[in-house]
């Protein structure tokens, strides 16, 4: 069983991330209000700590997370939980996650 603190999301958002050490881009294949899965061509180690942009196409600018812990690492894959965010880009964030669970109802 499952123990999630909130629903995911099946999405396809663009994404670009940044760390110390690492710069790239990936795709969004998941998304909740606390995280989200992110494919890469590049391999993030578990524990980094990353600043994460969203592109969610009905939207003029992308969901930015500054700053994101990266909870899980397998191949090209990896899972953020969302640390810090600031309070308008949250509001956002909840906003493109009402829409979909309310897309996933009809």
């Amino acid at each position: 069983m499952e123990l999630r603190k909130y629903p995911r999301f099946r999405v396809q958002f663009r994404s670009t991330f940044s760390g110390q050490q690492i710069d790239g881009e990936g795709q969004a294949t998941d998304l909740s209000q606390g995280g989200c899965r992110i494919e890469s061509l590049l391999n993030v180690a578990s524990g980094t700590t990353l600043e994460l942009r969203l592109y969610v196409p009905e939207l003029d600018w992308p969901v930015r997370v500054e700053q994101a812990a990266v909870k899980w690492a397998r191949g090209r894959e990896f899972g953020l939980e969302f640390v810090r965010i600031l309070p308008d880009e949250e509001k956002t964030l909840h906003r493109v996650v009402k829409d979909l669970k309310s897309d996933e109802g009809e």
